[in-house]
């Protein structure tokens, strides 16, 4: 298992495990990931049956390619039969709501694995996105990014946590709260995801752009969302445009080039070109390639 190999998932789209018309659907939806969702959009009553119709659901919406995912429950009994139907072959990932100390994402990874090795699968097959929710989790995120190698990513679940700190959750309350999680998500070698602020109205799509497009400027690689119309924006915001593109291509070359006639300080369009921009430009280019790869099937 190993976080340096990280998956394209510039949208994730949230489909209730329990609703067979938005699973029909989810395919159409160009998302790079489907989150079959056991949580918030379940209710408890129907959990068992959402369970057991995972592996149909996971079938019918990675037929144009999207990853499967499902977000369990954190109550460790609900958890545990939620792990139980969800590790199969075809699920890439399961997100793990308020979680609360390494101990914890050790646990549920150790349960991952008995499922996994139930199913023949590799050991690693299904990874792990801890989500921090809760005050607690906070100052505890790098420890619980580091827990455990099948974690792959991570991030704040803003209207969760904004409840449990007594905060009003926006753009101006959230964003020294998810700038943490991002950090400590890279320290630990994760994908830091989810959107800048809080955009509680799904049909607020220059809103979405926005926040998706800050959430890039922080270092976010995608986010989730529980409407379609806002996964054509958030595949655009994470992908990096041509012009970007073409400015990351050229500084390389130049880079290269003054490093091989001994050169100074150079420039590219009116600005310095050093070690650390070039550094970036090479990530920018490897995560396009990656995405056109992902894009080209």
């Amino acid at each position: 298992m190993s976080n340096t190999h990280h998956p394209v998932w510039r949208s994730l789209l949230f489909v209730p495990a329990n609703n067979p018309k938005f699973i029909e659907k989810a395919y159409t939806r160009g998302a790079d990931g489907i989150i079959l969702d056991l949580e918030d959009s379940v209710p408890e009553a129907e959990l068992d049956v959402a369970r057991a119709a995972l592996r149909d659901a996971a079938a019918s919406v990675s037929r144009n390619g999207a990853d499967v995912l499902v977000r369990i429950n954190n109550p460790d009994d609900q958890a545990a039969a939620d792990i139980e139907a969800a590790v199969f072959p075809g699920v890439k990932a399961l997100f793990l709501p308020k979680a609360r100390d390494a101990d914890h994402v050790r646990d549920i990874s150790a349960q991952i694995a008995k499922c996994e090795s139930a199913e023949g699968m590799a050991p690693g097959a299904v990874r792990l996105a801890p989500m921090i929710e809760t005050a607690d989790a906070y100052f505890k995120a790098v420890e619980i990014g580091r827990a455990d190698p099948r974690n792959v990513a991570m991030n704040l679940g803003g209207e969760d946590f904004a409840m449990d700190v007594g905060m009003v959750p926006g753009a101006d309350t959230l964003a020294m709260p998810k700038q943490h999680i991002i950090i400590a998500a890279r320290a630990a070698g994760l994908m830091p995801m989810g959107l800048m602020g809080t955009v509680a109205d799904f049909g607020d799509l220059d809103g979405i752009r926005l926040a998706a497009e800050t959430a890039r400027r922080f270092g976010i690689d995608g986010a989730s969302c529980i409407h379609p119309s806002n996964v054509a924006i958030l595949n655009a915001a994470f992908t990096p445009n041509p012009a970007e593109v073409d400015h990351a291509e050229r500084a390389i070359s130049a880079y290269a080039k003054a490093t091989r006639t001994g050169s100074g300080a150079i420039t590219v369009d009116g600005k310095m070109i050093d070690v650390p921009v070039v550094q970036r430009a090479e990530k920018l280019l490897a995560r396009w390639r990656a995405i056109q790869a992902r894009d080209a099937g």
